[in-house]
């Protein structure tokens, strides 16, 4: 029974590592894939090690970080690697979905692994959120209080829901237990979902820049893929290894190694760089409810791709318009973020609604629009 187990185990781990055919053409921007599940790995490896040391408890939390630091061995790096790849992980999950977004990644029959990544995405800001929590400085208790505060504009029960999240009337012990036992939890969660989203991916294999099916062209994963995958998993070494030793807190804030201080507010309350642009959304509608729905709103809004893209070309390589329109997206995406870290004054709010409109925008009308405009442009090309 053990070898029978132990067979299949091997035929699995040949079939998505080994034997599994992928399309010639596949360019690096496929990478991030392999570099994800590195990040994760790194994430959960590293965690665990800081669990053994870390006291989720505000008295002690900020000190059993600067214990990590200063008195565990490797302590420093564990801390700094950690902290790190996070950012390394959102800089890779968001150039992997300007891919997705670029060559049409979400069309069917890929529809089902779109939308296990959408969930991912979420999943990995939740536990972004709460790890940002757990070193209880100032940036970290005023972001805690700040972002559960806005479950409160949930009609009638808002503000059990907050205090429910809590464990009390405010940010606590409580609070950090949770936190931590949520952040603790969640990798895990998102192993399980990554496996799903490599079944999901293995079903109809990588799509590639051609946006056609590649059948007759293809290449085992191993030694081609595998060698290149490599690549850049060596270079995302280098660069973070380059980072935690010489430049540590080159993506932390400051004001995160000051104690956290319930009776002094920062001049400045933003969360990490990697969720600036999510906070801009929410900032930029004075109304809060409707604030807080369009900043989930705007990460849900992705999963409509697969029905608004109404054009009969996959991808963006061949289409002129749809290409520009893709740029002007991600442009506006980097107005955000750079909107979110700045003080809701004249005229950054101003930006902010625009932006903010055109992001929603770019989803329900300008993807559809521009997909029915080539396409008639195309019909007439075909029959001149």
């Amino acid at each position: 029974m053990r070898l029978l187990k132990g067979h299949v185990i091997l035929r699995l781990l040949n079939s998505y590592l080994v034997d599994s055919p992928q399309p010639a053409n596949i360019s690096y921007l496929w990478n991030f894939g392999s570099l994800l599940g590195t990040c994760l790995i790194l994430q959960i490896l590293t965690g665990v090690f800081l669990a053994m040391h870390y006291q989720p408890h505000v008295d002690f939390a900020f000190s059993s970080v600067e214990h990590i630091m200063r008195d565990v061995n490797a302590g420093w790096a564990l801390r700094y690697v950690h902290a790190n790849t996070a950012s390394f992980f959102f800089i890779f999950v968001y150039a992997h979905i300007a891919r997705g977004l670029y060559y049409s990644s979400y069309r069917e029959p890929r529809g089902l692994l779109w939308s296990i990544g959408v969930i991912i995405l979420v999943l990995m800001m939740a536990t972004a959120f709460l790890g940002y929590v757990l070193p209880y400085g100032q940036m970290s208790l005023w972001g805690a209080t700040v972002i559960t505060n806005l479950l409160s504009a949930v009609p009638v029960f808002g503000k059990d829901l907050v205090e429910l999240i809590w464990g009390g009337f405010s940010v606590s012990n409580a609070t950090l237990n949770r936190f931590f036992s949520l952040h603790f939890l969640l990798p895990f969660v998102l192993a399980a979902l990554a496996a799903g989203h490599l079944l999901a991916l293995h079903e109809h294999g990588s799509s590639n820049p051609n946006g056609v099916t590649g059948n007759g062209d293809r290449y085992t994963m191993h030694p081609y893929f595998t060698f290149k995958d490599l690549v850049t998993i060596f270079l995302f070494l280098l660069a973070l290894s380059i980072i935690v030793c010489f430049y540590p807190n080159i993506m932390g804030h400051s004001d995160n190694y000051i104690p956290a201080n319930p009776m002094q507010t920062p001049p400045s309350i933003v969360p990490e760089w990697y969720l600036l642009p999510y906070y801009a959304i929410l900032r930029s509608i004075p109304n809060k409810l409707l604030g807080v729905l369009a900043m989930f709103g705007s990460l849900l809004i992705l999963l409509i791709l697969p029905f608004t893209d109404l054009s009969r070309v996959r991808g963006s390589q061949f289409r002129p318009a749809m290409k520009f329109a893709h740029w002007l997206f991600i442009v506006n995406f980097f107005i955000l973020m750079w909107i979110g870290s700045q003080h809701p004054n004249p005229p950054f709010v101003e930006i902010g609604q625009i932006s903010t409109a055109f992001y929603f925008a770019w989803f329900l009308l300008i993807v559809p629009v521009v997909g029915v405009f080539e396409n008639s442009v195309f019909d007439l090309a075909v029959e001149k």
